[in-house]
């Protein structure tokens, strides 16, 4: 937008670098150009301001399909004004002198006769055709057609503007016929979404009855090795009873015999010994049998002798040994007599 500056009698004006202004003069063109900077008298100057960049301008109109369907196209125009001068003559586009405002008349009329360009050959195509291939094909014919009415348009050319683009956004029906028309696809989009989820939840139990199997099958493994290992272990038990049994057999024998042997030995030595005993009392008997009363009375104070406690002192009276003697010599033979007499007088000696 333009700067005008004011002062006493006069102004200034100071221009935009996208604004071609036009200034007339009593109507003659004394400025024209963009970036312009000027003084100017507001009483006799008419100033239009043109804007030479790329305009956008959003079209928004109804249409009926071939089909009695009423749909709804969204587009936008690309244009630009080439010929400044002969736009200003011919649009609104006057600069206020005092506050440098442009006017907006311009515009609009360039909407409208855009708008309405648009919108006629829009709905003469979208006529000839029913509201599937509208939706289908429509964008693209309709920008097709959209592009060639509006380059060609003679008005907009005589104007001094040039249509750059032409886009065309969608070209959509009433919302309960688009909701009608969507509700295949999304019962389509559903019934593969649920197609999908079944699948995979059919995968799922399947791989789930896989690990079960597995499972089971692992379970049953072990439990054939765990009768295996037990079945082992108990024959491994008998086994082992069965050689300490026999190993205790072998031991029981062994004791056995030796205590067999032992008590042999010991009734063969009891006896020999009892043997040797019975002989030696049979040759003790033989003697006794053959020896005097004397000599068995001797033997047997001997034997008692040596069971008798200690005896400290003895004293023996003369009636005493008289006794003992008749009874010694009655008991001695003539020989026995002789004898003792012998030893007797051998031990005097």
């Amino acid at each position: 937008m333009a700067t005008i500056r004011s002062y006493p009698w006069t102004r200034h004006f100071l221009g935009s670098p996208t604004g071609h202004v036009v200034h007339l003069r009593l109507g003659r063109v004394v400025h024209e150009g963009v970036g312009q900077a000027f003084w100017f008298r507001p009483t006799t100057s008419v100033l239009s301001e043109i804007p030479v960049d790329d305009q956008e301008l959003p079209v928004f109109f109804h249409a009926v399909t071939a089909d009695h369907q009423d749909v709804t196209v969204q587009a936008g125009v690309t244009y630009r004004f080439v010929e400044p001068v002969t736009v200003s003559q011919r649009l609104d586009f006057a600069v206020d002198p005092r506050t440098g405002e442009t006017s907006t008349a311009g515009r609009d009329q360039v909407t409208s006769i855009v708008g309405r360009l648009a919108q006629s050959r829009a709905a003469d195509t979208l006529a000839a055709m029913p509201l599937a291939d509208a939706l289908t094909t429509g964008v693209a014919r309709v920008r097709d057609v959209l592009t060639e009415a509006l380059t060609t348009d003679a008005r907009l050319t005589a104007t001094g503007i040039v249509v750059v683009g032409v886009q065309v956004l969608a070209v959509r029906p009433e919302k309960d016929v688009e909701r009608a028309l969507q509700t295949p696809a999304r019962e389509h989009v559903q019934a593969e979404a649920d197609r999908a989820t079944y699948e995979r939840r059919a995968l799922a139990v399947e791989r789930e009855r896989a690990i079960a199997e597995n499972e089971l099958a692992s379970t049953i493994e072990l439990a054939t090795r765990r009768e295996r290992l037990v079945a082992q272990e108990g024959a491994n038990a008998r086994r082992e009873a069965e050689e300490k049994a026999a190993a205790a057999l072998v031991d029981a024998r062994g004791t056995a015999e030796r205590a067999r042997l032992t008590t042999e030995a010991r009734a063969e030595q009891v006896r020999v010994v009892g043997a040797a005993e019975a002989a030696a009392e049979q040759a003790r008997m033989d003697v006794y049998a053959t020896a005097g009363q004397g000599t068995l009375l001797a033997l047997a104070v001997r034997e008692a002798a040596g069971s008798l406690p200690a005896v400290q002192s003895l004293t023996i009276t003369p009636d005493l040994l008289t006794g003992v003697l008749s009874t010694l010599v009655r008991g001695l033979g003539p020989d026995d007599g002789s004898q003792a007499g012998a030893g007797t007088a051998g031990k005097a000696a």
